[in-house]
């Protein structure tokens, strides 16, 4: 009896440190998770930087994840729909439905740029919604952050206190980083570039960076050589300083571009992981902004 009344403790103690488990379809929303969650939360990344989350296989590993999750943690706005559905239906877990508590959708959250007039399939990889790469503002961060604490907040009433806690030191931190980040970039206001596929709207409007072409004529569709050469002329009349690709991406088309121009390559991590300086949130954006000034001298 003795042995048991000093076991009791030990087992409340346990109950009341509850181990939330976390499925995140991306590795930003995998860190922003964890930042929140600290020690209450296990999270686990279904993809990688090095990925493209557009195209994933509900793989058997990613069923067994997602079957255990209290809590699904993805960008949302159709970047997922070749998977994501898939995953839900055979995971069978009534808490990362669609419309429950434990279903949180990034994009949900943030005004989408880039929502198309007219849908039509044949002009490429078309998101309907608009475009879903939100995590390249650190703004967007902020708000996804906020509902995300409010969610954790609902999913673990219990540790309500600690979460609240751990978002407003992430967002004292983010906001003095983001001043900073600002700061650092101000040289890149107004800087014309060429990207590989539109993935950045968000950043560039962030920070004043020029978007003056795209290799890509239509969305995800690799770009032909006649669509290359076009760039290569449009370049003539309005110059740009750099092109842009995620780290995910093949670059084959725009190692050719830097070959046929004086236009410098960049290579963003587009993700936590997408370099080897990019573990984290914060040094992402560290990261980002200083593979672009580099690029921009």
């Amino acid at each position: 009896m003795k042995k048991l009344l000093a076991l009791l403790p030990l087992l409340f103690s346990h109950t009341v440190l509850a181990d939330i488990h976390i499925f995140a379809c991306e590795p930003e929303w995998a860190s922003l998770s964890q930042e929140l969650g600290g020690d209450k939360v296990t999270v686990f990344a279904a993809t990688s930087a090095l990925q493209d989350p557009h195209f994933i296989q509900a793989r058997p590993s990613l069923i067994a994840k997602a079957r255990r999750a209290d809590l699904l943690v993805c960008t949302g706005a159709g970047l997922e729909s070749g998977w994501l559905p898939l995953l839900q239906r055979k995971a069978g877990n009534s808490k990362i439905q669609t419309g429950s508590d434990g279903y949180f959708m990034a994009t949900d959250y943030i005004h989408l740029k880039g929502v198309p007039a007219v849908l039509d399939r044949s002009q490429g990889h078309i998101h309907a919604a608009g475009n879903p790469h939100i995590q390249t503002n650190p703004v967007n961060i902020q708000k996804v952050a906020k509902a995300l604490n409010a969610r954790l907040q609902r999913v673990d009433p219990q540790s309500a206190e600690f979460y609240q806690k751990n978002w407003v030191d992430f967002n004292a931190k983010w906001i003095e980083s983001m001043q900073d980040w600002q700061q650092q970039a101000e040289a890149l206001k107004g800087t014309a570039v060429v990207v590989q596929h539109d993935s950045w709207p968000y950043l560039f409007d962030w920070l004043g960076l020029e978007q003056v072409a795209v290799l890509e004529s239509k969305p995800g569709v690799p770009p032909s050589l006649n669509d290359l050469n076009t760039i290569v002329n449009t370049l003539k009349n309005s110059p740009a300083k750099m092109v842009i690709h995620a780290a995910y991406q093949p670059a084959r088309a725009t190692d050719w571009l830097v070959s046929k121009t004086d236009i410098n390559k960049v290579t963003l991590p587009f993700s936590v992981g997408g370099t080897d300086k990019s573990n984290d949130l914060f040094s992402l954006f560290d990261n980002t902004i200083q593979r672009l000034l580099d690029a921009n001298k």
